[in-house]
């Protein structure tokens, strides 16, 4: 096609073309072209040298203007009927607000028997996948979902929700044709009254559409069966109840609700919400702790119950009391190098352990050494009191009991591990020892006894996180190391794992709550976290993250609501993670708690 060709800067002669030479153009372009042409569609404004337009200076052809419009006419029809060339019309959408569906020919029984047993449809299907439920909104949309798919089947089946077939009915009976009622033990669902003969046409229940549950036809008149007639007329018309029974003067009624639900979804809409606890995701306090040593098997954490934090620093021992804040040298050890502090249940009495086997008892108030006692040949790992029993367990592997009131260095000596004990705890309640250590095992003693009453090897790590329940007797929790991260629930009194769960990481550390069923659980690689547990169901009430090296002490103030964690980046941080008691709807403020304070003896 020839195109015009404008040189505004070089004069020239002036460029045309006939329509002749157009119509020929187009005639030669091919039919299957979607882009129309140019000659068609665009004029080709030609400018003189001079400034005038050709049409005010020339006559036009109209033999020529009406043998070019012809073709244009032409083109334009053979292109219509081209398919080729026609572009795909797109299918026109239709959007709505609400959805209606067509229950005519489904099975709604079958169809809700096959829903999927899950709280709500944003769950994951992926059991496998750890959600952090802990998550304060995740708690908050899960609930919601739950009210929005309960709310859903009520509004769309109304009270007579399909239930599966119950196990001790066979499909047979379930789905009889001779049965009378569509809903299967559902004492809410209007029933029909049996009729003396039944048709054995007719299809099985389960390929017919459901009835509503309304009553719609009454079989028998209640006039007609005051006459001894046994005529079945339907009466049950909008008329004749009004005329019986008069006005509805429901309140609840649909008939005078301004909602677009029903009144019982209102009433579950309305009903007051259990508030999912809020956990501080911020610690409210840190204390810089130079020195603290980021060693798996240590424990040099522990707070007493005279309300003072002992921290094992390197060659030292310091005391940070919680009510005042006032931080206290306890001892220097010099030579020596602390690997574990604990404290006495009652009493203002700390032990201390060394890394050259040495177990020294001191007075808090005084900052006084009461007593050295020897016996290990290696670090002391692990203290653990019982009223006057002080047990120490040792990279020797061997636990020794030690009666404080006696000037023997040791009563009793424990060898049943084959590598270093790391973890210890008293059962007071029940007279029981718990001991873990390196060679993954876990030992429960009965009380002084030389010999174990169960070995449990059902871990595949170190052993040092151990815990009793405070709530229920005979009720361990351990946790294993880098290789096991699997939190596990022994009953011991009959040497069986209750319950266990997988952490996803090393487990460090355990500590029941005092004032609810709720445990805490700290953490290595690869979050470093701390977690707070819901027991028996092990959901997550929170997961607290800060520390930026593997949580290795865990501590609990004496009242049970703050726990302290430490680390090896050097940091002390303390939690609220649990409330206060509550007893007879009294909180820890009231009678209960004052009356508690009261009840120890010192």
């Amino acid at each position: 096609m020839t195109n015009t060709h404008l040189e505004p800067h070089k004069p020239s002669p002036i460029v045309t073309r006939s329509m002749d030479d157009a119509t020929a153009t187009d005639a030669i372009s091919p039919l299957d072209n979607d882009t129309p042409s140019t000659a068609t569609r665009k004029r080709s404004h030609i400018i003189p040298a001079n400034g005038h337009h050709r049409g005010a200076s020339e006559p036009v052809d109209a033999a020529a203007l009406t043998q070019a419009l012809h073709g244009v006419e032409g083109e334009a029809q053979s292109r219509e009927r081209t398919p080729v060339g026609s572009p795909s019309r797109k299918r026109q959408r239709i959007y709505g607000d609400r959805f209606i569906p067509n229950r005519e020919g489904r099975d709604l029984q079958a169809s809700f028997s096959l829903i999927p047993d899950i709280p709500s449809p944003a769950t994951p299907s992926n059991l496998k996948k750890r959600t952090p439920h802990g998550e304060l909104h995740f708690q908050r949309t899960e609930e919601a979902n739950r009210n929005f798919s309960t709310v859903l089947r009520q509004e769309v089946f109304e009270r007579t929700v399909p239930q599966p077939t119950p196990p001790h009915l066979s499909p047979e009976v379930a789905f009889s044709p001779t049965s009378h009622s569509t809903t299967i033990n559902d004492p809410s669902r209007a029933r029909t009254p049996p009729s003396n003969h039944t048709s054995t046409s007719l299809a099985p229940a389960s390929l017919t559409p459901s009835t509503p549950h309304k009553n719609i036809f009454t079989y028998m008149s209640p006039q007609h069966h005051r006459n001894g007639s046994s005529r079945l007329t339907p009466h049950g018309t909008p008329g004749s109840r009004r005329s019986q029974r008069g006005p509805n003067m429901d309140p609840t009624s649909d008939l005078y609700s301004t909602s677009p639900i029903r009144f019982d979804s209102q009433r579950l809409l309305l009903s007051p919400k259990k508030t999912p606890r809020a956990v501080s995701k911020v610690p409210f306090k840190v204390l810089d702790a130079p020195d603290l040593a980021d060693d798996f098997y240590l424990n040099l954490v522990d707070w007493g119950s005279s309300n003072n934090l002992g921290v094992g620093l390197g060659s030292c021992v310091f005391m940070w009391n919680s009510g005042t804040g006032k931080v206290t040298k306890l001892c220097d050890l010099q030579d020596d190098i602390v690997t574990s502090v604990s404290w006495i249940q009652r009493g203002s009495h700390v032990s201390i352990g060394t890394s050259k086997g040495l177990v020294q008892i001191w007075d808090a108030e005084r900052c006084r050494r009461l007593r050295t006692m020897t016996g290990h040949t290696a670090r002391v790992g692990a203290l653990a009191w019982n009223d006057h029993i002080l047990s120490s367990g040792s990279r020797d592997r061997s636990i020794l009991h030690r009666d404080v009131r006696q000037p023997d260095q040791w009563l009793r000596k424990l060898t049943g591990h084959k590598q270093e004990v790391c973890g210890l705890r008293w059962n007071a309640e029940d007279g029981q020892l718990a001991s873990g250590g390196n060679d993954n095992q876990l030992m429960v003693w009965d009380k002084l006894n030389a010999n174990p009453l169960w070995k449990l090897t059902n871990h595949t790590a170190a052993v040092k996180a151990i815990a009793w329940s405070p709530h229920q007797h005979h009720l361990l929790a351990s946790g294993g190391g880098t290789a096991d991260r699997r939190i596990k629930f022994w009953n011991t009194k009959t040497g069986t794992c209750v319950n266990e769960i997988d952490t996803g990481s090393q487990v460090c550390n355990l500590a029941w709550s005092k004032n609810s069923n709720e445990l805490v659980s700290t953490h290595g690689f690869s979050q470093n976290q701390i977690v707070v547990w819901k027991y028996p169901s092990m959901t997550q009430v929170a997961s607290l993250t800060g520390h930026t090296y593997r949580v290795l002490y865990l501590a609990m103030s004496p009242d049970g609501q703050t726990v302290v964690t430490g680390a090896g980046d050097e940091t002390l941080r303390f939690w609220k993670c649990f409330n206060k008691r509550e007893r007879n709807g009294i909180g820890g403020e009231g009678v209960g708690s004052r009356m508690e304070q009261w009840s120890t003896i010192r």
